[in-house]
């Protein structure tokens, strides 16, 4: 079934890159490649934290700077617009007051955008469940694909190496769009896409009674798959199902095969559920060595009722 957003999805008008300031260098060598393949415009947006709108008067009084915290900003973001017109690409800045979060979400409103570019960073001994509040505020905020750049991402060095992106699967009606979305990606990257399933443990499958035959159902399943969405682009695709802990087998098959690209289908789910039971999207995007492409599934396509296999699987 064709997705109607998929042609802006794939061919991208307008970019929005999120930017904290401190982000710049690792964001936009990933920013300005996204543009230079698609043709999109570039957004700069910067919203400036609170604390950096605090001066100090003559005497040592704090006081609220909202003209100079705006100023330095839109200083730090003009190099980075002239960098990127240099390659001949459309790039302009903005910044705005308010709720990080907020102002990205109305940005991508505003400005009919196609794309959301942010950074993600690991803070503390939490770490591994920690992206940054804005990107985790976006990812549950937007219905357009979001791409993520973590900390331990880096440009691929090699050349002539045969290029993969990675899709992750539930399996479910609902991952077709993002299943789709990752195909088209591949066939524009001429990369090799790898559909990946990952299922539960075998000792916590026979523990806890599930067949192990969902091997080969999920195979089967991930034939079909591959088979109906590499049908309309001709890509290469390669279905993988394999056992463990979804975020490290993810991690481990990206790192492996050197993906350029990791697609992932994002569960709606309520913040708490979000924040407690499922952080498979959130440890990938916080560890991955290659951009994360995320697409929220819309909250009325889930299916309420899932198999056992189905929920362990996401743990």
């Amino acid at each position: 079934m064709p997705v109607p957003d998929m042609h802006r999805w794939i061919h991208p008008s307008i970019i929005l890159v999120a930017t904290d300031l401190t982000d710049l260098e690792r964001l936009m060598p990933w920013a300005i490649e996204e543009a230079r393949q698609t043709g999109a415009r570039l957004l700069l947006l910067h919203v400036p934290a609170a604390s950096a709108k605090l001066s100090s008067d003559a005497m040592g009084l704090p006081y609220y700077d909202t003209v100079g915290a705006l100023e330095f900003a839109d200083r730090a973001l003009r190099p980075w617009c002239e960098m990127a017109r240099r390659e001949n690409l459309a790039c302009d800045a903005l910044v705005r007051e308010g709720n990080p979060a907020q102002q990205v979400t109305a940005a991508v409103r505003q400005f009919q955008v196609d794309r959301v570019l942010l950074g993600t960073r690991s803070r503390g001994k939490l770490s591994k469940l920690l992206l940054g509040s804005v990107a985790e505020q976006v990812l549950r905020s937007v219905h357009i694909p979001v791409m993520t750049v973590g900390p331990e991402a880096h440009l691929p060095v090699a050349r002539g190496a045969e290029r993969v992106v990675l899709h992750a699967t539930t399996l479910r009606e609902t991952s077709r769009p993002s299943a789709a979305l990752a195909c088209q990606l591949a066939a524009q990257l001429e990369a090799k896409l790898v559909l990946l399933h990952v299922l539960p443990p075998v000792d916590e499958m026979e523990r806890k009674g599930i067949p192990c035959g969902l091997d080969a159902t999920a195979l089967h399943q991930l034939g079909h798959l591959a088979a109906e969405t590499g049908a309309e682009t001709g890509a290469e695709v390669e279905a993988r199902v394999v056992h463990g802990n979804p975020s490290i087998e993810i991690l481990a098959e990206a790192s492996e095969r050197g993906a350029s690209l990791i697609v992932l289908g994002a569960t709606h789910r309520s913040a708490f559920e979000s924040l407690t039971r499922d952080r498979t999207v959130y440890r990938v995007l916080a560890h991955a060595c290659c951009p994360v492409l995320t697409l929220r599934e819309a909250a009325s396509a889930i299916v309420e009722h899932e198999t056992e296999a189905a929920s362990l699987a996401h743990r």
